[in-house]
């Protein structure tokens, strides 16, 4: 007769076990879930076009960015003529960034590309050779067909800010060459090739040449946009190294090369 509530209270001591045990699990572990804090990060190759004028500035931000992201390696910057990258964009090449010196030649590939973000301004300046041999003063002396001078062409951002300049002054130039990118007329005007070139302001901080000011440059400014290139092959990376060259990392790299901001 006393077997009946012997067995009650085992079941229902079997009972209470089996609710603990079925309880609420414990949080999963943050560490594993997530692979060691690994998931998600970036990795894989990453083609970048820049244009001729953003190399320096442009190869430490892709060492600081490499460093962010250890998986990303940044190949080799394609530095050139803003229209020349345009063109082999257009045309088929494998590039998950690009980074033009002006809005125009990015328009002409608006549909391949992600929405176009500004990060950076320059403006023009005379490069002379060290010590002004010719005793370039202004702008106008750039005009005078007896001085050897050499510009950007005009499908060129800084050929076209290059003939902004002059409309602007009412001048017409009378270069002896041009050239299909700023890095051309920099490195003519260094060696001595000729008497004056005008160049960005952070392309002739960076060379081997003297400045002179030009006249009304403060208001031809080129403006510069960045952006990922649509079915890029490591898209996760492109838009990250957008978001960099954007952000105050990025920033502060341009500023130190001289770059006003957008």
């Amino acid at each position: 007769m006393q077997a009946r509530p012997m067995s009650a209270a085992l079941l229902l001591a079997a009972l209470s076990f089996a609710g603990c045990a079925t309880g609420p699990a414990a949080p999963a572990d943050p560490v594993s879930s997530t692979s060691s804090g690994t998931a998600g990060a970036l990795s894989g190759e990453l083609t970048v076009f820049a244009a001729a004028s953003l190399k320096n500035a442009f190869e430490q931000i892709s060492t600081e960015f490499e460093a962010d992201h250890p998986g990303v390696d940044v190949r080799p910057l394609v530095t050139d003529g803003s229209q020349v990258l345009a063109t082999q964009l257009a045309e088929g090449a494998a590039v998950d960034v690009f980074a033009s010196a002006d809005e125009a030649n990015m328009d002409r590939v608006r549909d391949l590309v992600a929405e176009p973000r500004p990060f950076a301004t320059n403006t023009m300046i005379i490069a002379v050779p060290t010590g002004n041999p010719a005793g370039i003063a202004g702008l106008e002396d750039l005009a005078d067909p007896g001085r050897i001078v050499v510009l950007c062409a005009v499908e060129v951002p800084c050929g076209a800010a290059s003939a902004a300049l002059f409309e602007n002054a009412g001048l017409t130039p009378a270069p002896d060459s041009l050239e299909q990118n700023v890095s051309a007329v920099l490195t003519k005007v260094a060696a001595g090739e000729a008497d004056a070139g005008l160049v960005y302001r952070t392309d002739a901080a960076a060379g081997e040449v003297d400045i002179v000011e030009a006249e009304g440059a403060a208001d031809v400014v080129s403006r510069y946009p960045i952006a990922a290139v649509r079915g890029a092959a490591n898209s996760e990376a492109a838009a990250a190294l957008v978001d960099f060259v954007t952000g105050v990392e990025g920033q502060r790299i341009l500023k130190s090369f001289g770059f006003g901001a957008p």
